[in-house]
């Protein structure tokens, strides 16, 4: 079988609606699954700190003369935090199923390997784990979005 006939097959399975499709020729075997329930798979997630850069200075307007001190000690707040980031592209969500509750609130303690948000990726649903212990201080990501590999997904305050 050449690649073109592979690929007229994938589609003609697709499109057909089976769940499944193996075929053995000599030396060569092939399986086409499709339809299937989603498969999860448990991935740890890198974390950093957030330095004083962040983007939170320049979100704040200074209308007068008092306002850039207040929004001075945010920045400096901020540089304690971690920042947990995705480790793959894919779609945000906050919870298991839409009728669910929320795997994590703003102000939650979290633990160390406890189960932070899922990111769908090719129909497989990816349990993201935190690798600190600590409280959730911001969501980044509005539910049922689009994330890019690296994006940051939790603001948290060790403890």
């Amino acid at each position: 079988m050449d690649i073109k006939q592979i690929q007229d097959l994938i589609r003609f399975v697709a499109k057909s609606g089976v769940n499944e499709v193996s075929i053995e020729q000599d030396d060569f075997k092939i399986t086409i699954k499709t339809n299937q329930a989603p498969t999860y798979v448990t991935a740890s997630v890198p974390v950093e700190p957030v330095y004083a850069q962040a983007p939170v200075a320049a979100a704040a307007p200074a209308p007068s003369a008092e306002a850039p001190a207040p929004a001075a000690a945010p920045v400096a707040d901020t540089s304690k935090f971690i920042t947990i980031k995705s480790p793959m592209i894919g779609t945000f969500y906050r919870s298991a199923a839409p009728d669910k509750p929320l795997f994590v609130n703003v102000g939650d303690e979290i633990k160390e390997g406890q189960v932070l948000c899922i990111i769908e990726a090719m129909k497989l649903f990816n349990e993201i784990e935190s690798e600190v212990s600590g409280r959730v201080v911001k969501v980044l990501v509005d539910n049922a979005s689009p994330v890019e590999y690296d994006q940051p997904l939790f603001l948290v305050e060790p403890v």
